[in-house]
């Protein structure tokens, strides 16, 4: 399983970025899935659900199902908030794992930058970061891809995790 994440600012596109992305690795014949880091607690669950309910009443976990889709919701109730490679586990089988959030992981990633936010790049203080996506040319040490060229994005990832692949085979021999 091939991972890549994606860092910047709130509000800098990196959602947006990602939505347009996953269709087009879809398209090259990657099974794709995504983790989506949130800072602030959230909750998928309705008040007064079943489900919204059980875990109110204590249920650890809570899984509903149907002929559609499938969620399973964990309550940590005191635990430490399990890492990154922790909850790449949970994941079934897939190409590739797209990571929003998670800024400071130790993995591949691409700097979403939008100059006009008025905010410090984060490259400088990540050797993480691989690229920078910004709308307007911008000064970088990295390749700079154009935020509104996703299919150069994706080919520029795909070529990276390709190349990391490829040297971790030949460490290997």
């Amino acid at each position: 399983m091939r991972v890549f994440g994606f860092a910047g600012y709130s509000g800098s596109g990196k959602t947006t970025l990602i939505e347009q992305l996953i269709p087009r690795f879809v398209l090259r014949g990657l099974r794709v899935s995504l983790i989506k880091h949130a800072h602030h607690t959230f909750d998928i669950d309705k008040p007064g659900k079943d489900s919204y309910r059980h875990r109110e009443a204590g249920a650890s976990e809570v899984l509903i199902t149907s002929d559609q889709r499938w969620v399973l919701m964990h309550e940590l109730r005191n635990e430490p908030e399990p890492s990154l490679h922790e909850q790449l586990q949970r994941f079934s089988p897939c190409d590739l794992v797209l990571v929003e959030g998670y800024k400071h992981a130790s993995i591949p990633k691409l700097e979403v930058c939008r100059p006009k936010l008025g905010k410090p790049m984060l490259h400088p203080g990540d050797p993480d970061i691989v690229a920078v996506a910004a709308d307007v040319p911008i000064e970088t040490r990295l390749p700079l891809l154009d935020l509104n060229r996703p299919d150069t994005i994706v080919d520029f990832i795909i070529d990276h995790l390709d190349r990391i692949h490829e040297a971790r085979i030949a460490a290997v021999r």
